[in-house]
């Protein structure tokens, strides 16, 4: 699975800036465990990165508090699957750190007749419960 790294349709990690390392993996391959390195981890060092601009790169770093992103995958039994994985996983981990930051909402007051609809309801529901009551 070499080749860049799609992160959306602006940024794109190239694969000299992926660090990838293959460790033998815990979990379910039987005997295939002992032998085969299906275990991945992808390293991705955010601050040495020329794939983001600089705003994005602050901002990444701002969200992140790290410099340097290490994803690792051994779900899966075999290496293929796990290096898509912590692919997939590094690129979701970059989308949120690089994503423009929600609008802020702007408070608003209830208008004056959203107000005399609540209490003329409180007011009905009042009623209805006190003629439920015994004189």
């Amino acid at each position: 699975m070499p080749g860049p790294l799609v992160v959306n349709d602006s940024v794109v990690i190239p694969d000299a800036e992926l660090v990838w390392r293959f460790s033998r993996s815990s979990g379910p391959g039987g005997q295939g465990v002992n032998t085969t390195d299906s275990r991945v981890e992808l390293v991705f060092d955010v601050a040495a990165t020329t794939a983001l601009p600089p705003e994005l790169k602050a901002r990444a770093l701002d969200r992140l508090g790290v410099t340097t992103i290490t994803i690792a995958a051994s779900e899966h039994r075999s290496q293929l699957r796990n290096r898509e994985a912590a692919a997939d996983r590094l690129a979701q981990r970059v989308r949120e750190a690089i994503a423009p930051p929600p609008k802020h909402r702007r408070k608003t007051k209830p208008s004056r007749g959203a107000v005399e609809r609540r209490i003329a309801a409180k007011k009905q529901r009042s009623d209805l419960k006190r003629l439920r009551r015994e004189p």
